[in-house]
């Protein structure tokens, strides 16, 4: 088997759907050896913030000297960015060999209910941190939490970022609703965070037993308040945890200073011009992105370059970041739940009197704003990882629509 050919057995996994539940992934780890039995795992949910908080999490055990597993969704450009030891990302022949260990045992569920593509990944990230005798794995939820396939291991933390609307449609319609999905990876005995919460449902992880919430915040690389209120989850975290795993101070200075963790605020200069990356999927994380804008205090207005998916609350994340920008460039997403840019130009000319122009693709949007000082890109992470590629922030694979997927009937 070739690197591709196990890429394009994923993307056929991926096909078949996703759907929640645990009886799957629990019956293919246990196939698998049960791996994730030998790892001390932290476990983190939430709305957003989550991959960032694994990210400083991970930063700073390495600069402890920790050996570290991260797993994270979804990802920019290629796949093997999922799954990561001490930041170095999966390599070709180790996904080739996980692939063949997986369709073996594929071959011993039943055809109508083989495991979904997240459930295999899960397992074969699981695994793939066994063998290289990780001293920690932060391992990242991909959606919810309570019935999500990482909801299988037993770890040695659980940790909750800020709770937002976002996936109603599979999580419930109010945020006590979702809070009960978030709070579903909290169990009896193993330590519990969360970063602070709006009341509904900080009352529901308040219900599940002893949980500390973390209300500071921490300097670190990555912009914005909300990054400084993750990076505070992050090393209460580390220092709840010393008995199990020792860090020192300054470790975990250092991990937060050099935490990278792309296209989530991340600021670079090209030919002159500033751009910004940011991931922007919610309201809540519109208003992250904000108060990044505030706090560069530049008074100058970015070109906001702008695509989202059809099945956001799009209506409100263009509420908060229309109104920023001093022109506006609507482009459509490389996914086929993309909102068409014409709707979506005319979503901001209702908040914006600026120029406002709808255009058939990123690489089409880049190219009307190359003249221009402040270009921010924003939108879906699909769209950032494609920028990313376009502007050579990164390879030229073309594994992206391993992102996509739909929920598949129970």
């Amino acid at each position: 088997m070739t690197y591709q050919e196990a890429i394009d057995w994923l993307y056929e996994l991926r096909l078949l759907g996703s759907k929640l539940g645990l009886e799957n992934p629990c019956k293919l780890a246990a196939r698998a050896g049960n791996p994730h039995q030998s790892l001390k795992i932290i476990h983190v949910a939430g709305t957003n913030g989550k991959g960032s908080v694994c990210a400083m999490l991970e930063s700073i055990y390495r600069a402890a000297g920790y050996k570290t597993g991260l797993f994270t969704s979804p990802h920019l450009v290629s796949f093997r960015e999922r799954i990561q030891v001490n930041r170095k990302l999966i390599a070709e022949p180790e996904v080739v060999r996980l692939t063949e260990c997986m369709q073996a045992l594929l071959r011993q569920f039943p055809a109508e209910q083989p495991p979904t593509f997240f459930e295999v990944i899960t397992v074969m990230a699981l695994e793939h941190f066994a063998r290289a005798q990780c001293d920690i794995v932060l391992l990242e939820t991909g959606l919810g939490g309570r019935l999500d396939a990482t909801n299988i291991v037993i770890p040695i933390a659980t940790v909750i970022t800020p709770i937002a609307l976002d996936h109603q449609q599979y999580l419930g319609e109010t945020l006590a609703q979702i809070a009960i999905e978030k709070a579903g990876i909290l169990k009896q005995g193993i330590l519990a965070l969360s970063a602070q919460q709006l009341l509904e449902a900080r009352t529901v992880l308040e219900q599940t037993g002893p949980i500390t919430f973390v209300d500071a915040e921490y300097p670190t690389a990555l912009a914005g308040k909300h990054q400084r209120q993750n990076a505070a989850l992050a090393a209460a975290t580390v220092e709840a945890l010393q008995n199990a795993l020792p860090v020192k101070i300054d470790s975990i200075e250092i991990g937060l200073a050099k935490v990278h963790w792309p296209g989530r605020a991340q600021m670079f200069e090209r030919d002159g011009r500033k751009l910004l990356l940011d991931a922007v999927h919610n309201p809540a994380s519109a208003e992250a992105l904000r108060g990044v804008l505030g706090e560069l205090n530049s008074g100058q207005r970015p070109t906001l370059l702008l695509g989202v998916l059809a099945d956001k609350n799009w209506e409100e994340m263009v509420a908060i970041l229309a109104p920023l920008a001093g022109r506006i460039i609507c482009v459509p997403v490389s996914s086929e739940r993309t909102l068409p840019p014409d709707e979506l130009a005319n979503a901001c000319r209702q908040q914006n009197d600026c120029e406002v122009i709808a255009v058939d693709s990123l690489e089409d949007g880049l190219n009307a704003a190359v003249k221009d000082d402040f270009v921010l890109i924003t939108g879906s992470i699909y769209l950032l990882g494609e920028a990313m590629k376009l502007l050579e922030l990164a390879g030229a694979v073309e594994e992206r629509d391993l992102n996509e997927w739909e929920m598949s009937q129970p």
